[in-house]
Parts: structure tokens; sequence; C-alpha cells
């Protein structure tokens, strides 16, 4: 990754070029400097999934988005830049009050945790739910999106800090899998019954034992591999607890269902305006930093979210 000066966007049709303030770093990111993840963008291009900033100039055709506005948006790629050019029906307003940093921190880990919770693992309230991985952004969102929902959320990290910040985000119980044995303490916690729902964007070695732990008609949500290893789950396990191993790709499912996302992102934002939600964001870079920022991620080093800010954002 290199920082270079490159022609300045222009807002084409249905479009607005966007002036970036801080554009938050996913794992994604990680995975899409090094080809592997499933959208390709053509060489060369900049990562930066998420954006918050300020509309500079606004294409033809475009309709409720006015130069000057505050806006966030996920943008697939090409947020860590001074600007970018995005379909205008993927802006969101920023709520007053609410900064540049966390703003750009919101639309990919809610939007992800809300689909997969609600959507695809239809938790009710009072069912128990582990989420691993807890503490990195998609992570938290999962634990304080859980709890708001009215489940008992036992979260799984790597370390004590780590847990110790998802208690803040209404965990309730936690597990730390690099001390503990986690399908014998997800047994414990739940009293024998198993988990009802294992949300999991870590994989690895972790997946198949909070597998084994879950409870019977559970939903086990793969969200990602951020372990680097997808793991190999024996399906006879799906027999005997007849529960269901359910994926779930929010960016897929924004482009193929755009008006329930829409309705999924107001539930969110009407939440996020009530202070029923606080994204948390660990770190800030400057912008001819962000391979730094990215690298965190890939060290699995990260707490919450991590931005990059981009001129006085």
């Amino acid at each position: 990754m290199t920082v270079e000066d490159v022609e300045e966007p222009t807002a084409k049709e249905g479009q607005v070029v966007v002036d970036v303030k801080a554009c938050a770093v996913n794992f994604p990111d990680v995975l899409i400097i090094q080809n592997l993840y499933q959208f390709k963008p053509p060489l060369p291009f900049s990562p930066g999934a998420e954006i918050a900033g300020v509309v500079r100039s606004v294409g033809s055709d475009v309709e409720g988005a006015r130069v000057g506005d505050r806006v966030f948006a996920s943008t697939g790629w090409g947020g860590l830049a001074e600007q970018i050019a995005v379909d205008a029906r993927s802006l969101i307003p920023i709520p007053d009050g609410i900064d540049y940093g966390p703003a750009s921190s919101f639309l990919y880990a809610y939007g992800t945790a809300h689909h997969a919770l609600k959507d695809r693992g239809r938790i009710r309230p009072g069912e128990t739910l582990v989420v691993l991985g807890a503490a990195g952004g998609v992570g938290l969102a999962a634990v304080e999106l859980g709890a708001l929902l009215g489940a008992t959320v036992i979260a799984g990290a790597s370390s004590d800090d780590k847990l110790e910040l998802c208690r803040e985000y209404g965990a309730a119980k936690t597990i730390n899998y690099a001390t503990e044995d986690l399908k014998t303490r997800i047994r414990e916690l739940t009293g024998g019954v198993g988990a009802d729902v294992v949300y999991d964007p870590v994989g690895g070695p972790y997946s198949e034992l909070a597998l084994r732990a879950t409870a019977w008609e559970g939903r086990f949500l793969v969200i990602g591999f951020a372990a680097g290893e997808i793991p190999a789950i024996p399906l006879n396990l799906t027999l005997l607890k007849g529960c269901d191993i359910v994926g779930v790709f929010w960016g897929a499912f924004v482009g193929r269902e755009p008006e329930r996302h829409r309705r999924n992102v107001e539930e969110l934002v009407a939440w996020w305006r009530a202070g029923k939600l606080r994204p948390h964001v660990s770190s800030k870079y400057p912008l001819d930093r962000a391979a730094e920022a990215i690298r965190e991620l890939a060290d699995r080093k990260a707490k919450g979210k991590v931005v990059v800010t981009v001129g006085d954002g």
C-alpha cells in the first residue's frame, strides 16, 4: 500500500462526491488487499468499506442529497482517500451530535450483527447468545445488539481486557478461550443446556467447539474467518443436535434485498439516536498510516473499531 496523488473523482449520474473525514477499517479490508475477498476490485484500488464525511458535489438525477450534508455510507472499497464518488442512494445522514469517527464505524458492524441476529438467527428474548471474537468490531456490535434484543449474552475473547470491554457493552458472562475450554465453559454457563445462538466471526479451531455446545435446535451463525482458517465441520453434529448452520453475508443481502436492508438501517439509526447504541472506536490513524490500521486488524489486536481520519476529520 502506498499513498499517492490521483485524479479527483467526479459525480456521475446518480452519484455524489464526498469529502471523506473518517474511514473505518474492517476485516474484509485485510482480505481484499490480498485478493482473498468475495469482491475483487480492478487494480489499482483503495481499500476502505465505510466512510463518513461531507457531500462535496452532486451529480445529475440525484434527490435528497445536497452539498454540505454530513453523511455516512458503506462503499465496498475506495474509502481510504480524501474524496470518493458514491451512489447517492447509499448515503445516510449522520445524526446530530455524532462525530465522523463513530459515524464511519456504525454501518458495517451493526448492519452485519443486526442482519445476523434478527434475520438469520431469529433470536428471541430470553435466549442465550454466544459471541466469539466478541471484542472486535462486528463482535462487539453483536454483544450490544444481543443484549438490547433481550438475549443473555456470553462473550468469548482471547484476553481479559477484551472481555472487560464486552461486559461494558452488555455481556452477562464471559469466556477467555485462550485459557479456558470453550465447549466446557459454554455448557457450564448455560446449565448444561447449551447456547441457543452462536455468532462466529472467527472460525478456526473455535467453531466446532462452539457448535458442539449449542442447544437443541440452536442456530450457528457463520459471519467470517478472522482466525484465517475455514473449519471443516462434521455434519453429523447438525443431525444429533437438530441445529442449523446459517451463513451470514451482509454485503450480498444489501444488494439483493435493498428495501429490507433500508428498514433494518432505519431501526438501527433510531436506536442510535435514542442512545441505545454507541460505536466503540479503539484507535485512530491518519491517512498516511492507513496500512498500520489494517495491520492492527490483521494481528487481531483491535478492540471495537479502528478508524483512519482524513484531513480535519
